[in-house]
């Protein structure tokens, strides 16, 4: 039988409970609740109502919510303070739909909520993003005529804030009687937390304006947006105004403004602001090592953390992300692979921002297979996850496999992302897949992608690189805001199209509309000029890099000029102006000067060059490759041989010619000779068909590229199994009558394909393109957009 508690054993449990709570006793808490349940002992709604504050104080919210649910219904609804605490314990310390539920069944009970009620189950709707809720909850403020109160309606700004509908909280503000800081502050951070950093610092100026003078809350909340924006000037005023109000002594103002340093790029000032905090906690220390590794510090970044760790200090799963980061941009792979042990030791490895960095780190380091073997290890994955995957699978040259990690984060029921669709157009590009890259392309407009400049710039980028300049174009035009970027990406590609003048057009285009150009850009102009035989066009726009956009020319800018020399034949002019250069050429650079001297066959020149390639130590096998073929082309058979021979000898192997062709959004692969393709006997037989067809029309086949000491007859079949050839058959036995072929091959075109090429597109009646690692091949009625100039 149950026993009843008299008032005078209730006050006493009353005084005990109180005591526990001064005395920061959970244990005597506990015992008093174990009391009353050994004992059978009878609640009091009183002593109820106290053991669930009890447990609220200790953080015990799970405790305090069974205690909540025993207090029997009148009473209950009765409480509303009780509710409110509740409410509140879970909105600040989760979970946050705990919070809703209860606010929910207060409103099902029929307890009457207090003006206090709403902000905390609007703190909750914030967390969770439960706009829906969070709306009915304001047309019920509205509905008690608390739309004044300024409690209230600082929450809902703030509500509205988070949830980035800056409009509605904008609304709710200037309807405000009285904004206090609180206020101001709910919106300065909204506004910066969702990127709207310029007017997050215009109502930073406006608050001051009307008066109001910021605390350290919002000198918090505006930092971040001054970071971002870059303005240096009104950070360090807002440094200066926190030294005369003595916030800089606050850790979290002080990490705060060596953010805003490292974001300005100014890491002199981030350590001096550093140095100054007196007491740091792990999210200071992350901030000064990412300071660093943004800033290009990164060996400071490893000595910060190894000092963390020698020291004892506190590590967070972001410190540790912040470090593995560092690791990959120096492609230390094997202090990344301590710090993956370690964030093994410290449990923090199935933390997504750990997990996905360890991805990151390992794709840039260029060990793919740990990558993918750890993203299939990863019991949770987001949208970073699979973005960062297939990132990392472009970059080394698995563009297959990325397209494969596409379709698969749609299988998890993630959707994809603006850098998803980044990393997707990337991947298309790569292996020219037109078709995977248009689908791409709508679902980005019909999933709004196509308002961000970035997407935009990989679309323009994609079409360029899958054949479709005109379509490149379409998309450029469109574009609702662009950047250097997408001006560069643009030029680049009527360079590898050869269309130079239309490249030299937009680059005068973009200065008429207030774009300078960068480095970048000139790369891609001479490039340009170099594919079109602007000889002319590019010695002035040189010029014009150093004289007039005051830009210091690169090794790339040079490498470009002897490109365009060098082709054009004028080899001696290229030859002078490489001993004109500020520094000694590195083999890329003699290289374009060799490669020049096999299309216009001056073998002495080629030799030369060649001496000095050797002393350098050459990089690949190419070079060999275009000397052997230099000797060939002279017919001097001895001295290719004996090329071909020390090439073997200094270990360097000659990289398989492959290409791709897409067909019907399934992208073959083909090496040169392959014979494994499904559809082998008949790619065999048609290419037959088309070599009879050529030699009819003229075609006779160029030896010089077949290195081997073989039979006439075997000559012309190697040649014919070249694999562009090959792509090339399957193209016109698969698509329908008069439907462009486009492949794309990992090494440059030979002359021979090049010639066969002209040919097949008369033969086949079909428009075939050819994209190699240098440029664009138009093939149509037996003539090459290159004019024979590549």
């Amino acid at each position: 039988m149950a026993i009843r508690t008299s008032i005078s054993n209730i006050s006493f449990y009353l005084q005990i409970l109180e005591n526990s709570v001064k005395s920061r006793s959970l244990a005597n808490a506990k015992t008093i609740h174990q009391h009353f349940l050994k004992n059978n002992i009878t609640y009091s709604s009183i002593i109820l109502d106290k053991l669930t504050r009890v447990y609220i104080s200790f953080h015990r919210l799970e405790h305090a919510q069974q205690v909540f649910d025993e207090i029997p219904d009148p009473e209950r609804k009765s409480n509303v303070l009780l509710w409110n605490q509740l409410i509140r314990a879970y909105a600040w310390e989760g979970p946050c739909d705990h919070a809703i539920e209860l606010y929910v069944e207060m409103m099902q009970c029929g307890v009457t909520p207090n003006k206090y009620t709403y902000p905390f189950a609007l703190k909750a709707c914030s967390t969770v993003g439960d706009v829906e809720l969070g709306k009915l909850i304001h047309a019920r403020v509205k509905s008690e005529f608390l739309d004044d109160d300024v409690y209230v309606c600082t929450t809902l700004v703030d509500f509205y804030a988070k949830c980035g509908l800056l409009g509605e909280a904008r609304q709710v503000f200037d309807k405000m009687p009285n904004r206090d800081v609180v206020a101001w502050n709910a919106m300065i951070a909204g506004s910066s937390l969702h990127g709207m950093y310029s007017k997050s610092i215009g109502l930073f100026k406006e608050m001051q304006e009307v008066g109001l003078r910021p605390n350290s809350s919002t000198v918090v909340a505006i930092l971040p947006a001054i970071g971002e924006a870059g303005e240096l000037m009104l950070g360090k005023a807002v440094h200066g105004f926190c030294l005369r109000r003595r916030y800089d002594g606050d850790v979290v103002v002080g990490t705060g403004l060596l953010d805003m340093y490292a974001k300005c790029e100014c890491l002199d000032y981030t350590r001096r602001v550093f140095d100054l905090i007196n007491v740091k906690n792990e999210v200071t220390w992350s901030a000064m090592m990412a300071a660093c590794v943004a800033c290009d510090s990164t060996m400071e970044a490893l000595e910060l953390f190894d000092h963390v760790v020698k020291n004892g200090a506190n590590i967070s799963p972001v410190t540790l992300a912040t470090i593995l980061r560092a690791c990959a941009n120096l492609t230390n792979i094997s202090k990344g692979r301590w710090i993956h042990g370690y964030s093994i030791k410290l449990g923090f490895v199935y933390y997504l921002i750990v997990s996905n960095t360890l991805v990151s780190l390992y794709s840039k380091c260029g060990i793919i297979e740990d990558a993918m073997k750890f993203f299939n290890e990863m019991e949770l994955k987001d949208t970073v996850s699979f973005n960062t995957i297939i990132s990392g699978c472009v970059q080394n040259g698995d563009a297959g496999v990325a397209f494969d990690m596409f379709n698969n984060m749609r299988s998890f029921g993630i959707n994809p992302d603006i850098e998803t669709m980044t990393g997707f157009f990337r991947a298309c590009s790569h292996l020219a897949a037109l078709q995977h890259g248009a689908r791409g392309h709508s679902y980005s407009i019909i999933q709004g992608f196509t308002e961000s400049t970035k997407v935009c710039n990989a679309i323009v980028d994609m079409y360029s690189k899958c054949g479709k300049i005109d379509m490149a174009r379409v998309v450029f035009d469109k574009m609702h805001k662009r950047d250097l970027v997408s001006w560069n990406a643009m030029i680049l590609g009527y360079g590898i199209h050869g269309l130079g003048l239309e490249a030299v057009s937009l680059f005068e285009h973009m200065q008429t509309v207030g774009f300078d150009p960068d480095d970048v850009t000139f790369i891609c102009l001479l490039s340009a000029c170099s594919h079109s035989r602007l000889v002319a066009e590019g010695k002035h726009w040189f010029a014009a890099m150093i004289d007039k956009f005051q830009i210091a020319p690169r090794r790339e800018h040079y490498l470009c000029m002897v490109d365009l020399l060098g082709r054009a034949g004028l080899l001696n002019e290229a030859y002078r102006f490489i001993y004109s250069m500020p520094f000694k050429p590195d083999v890329c650079i003699w290289s374009a000067l060799l490669g020049a001297c096999r299309i216009h066959k001056n073998v002495e020149l080629g030799e030369e060059i060649s001496r000095n390639i050797e002393i350098l130590g050459p990089e690949s096998t190419g070079n060999f490759v275009l000397l052997s073929n230099i000797y060939s082309t002279a017919k001097r058979w001895d001295d290719a041989a004996r090329t071909r021979v020390l090439q073997r000898e200094k270990g360097f192997k000659k990289s398989p010619g492959c290409s791709w062709v897409e067909i019907n959004g399934v992208v073959h692969a083909f090496v040169g000779g392959d014979r494994s393709h499904p559809q082998w006997l008949l790619i065999n037989r048609r290419l037959d068909e088309l070599l009879v067809a050529m030699k009819t029309l003229g075609y006779d086949g160029d030896y010089s590229f077949v290195l081997q000491d073989v039979e006439e007859e075997e000559k012309e079949h190697i040649l014919l199994y070249h694999s562009e050839k090959l792509a090339v058959a399957l193209g016109d036995l698969s698509l329908m009558p008069g439907k462009p072929i486009l492949v794309t091959k990992n090494l440059r075109v030979c002359v021979d394909c090049h010639t066969a090429l002209k040919y097949m597109s008369t033969i086949t009646n079909r428009a075939i393109t050819v994209r190699d690692t240098i440029r664009f091949h138009h093939f149509k009625d037996g003539t090459c957009n290159c004019g024979d100039f590549w």
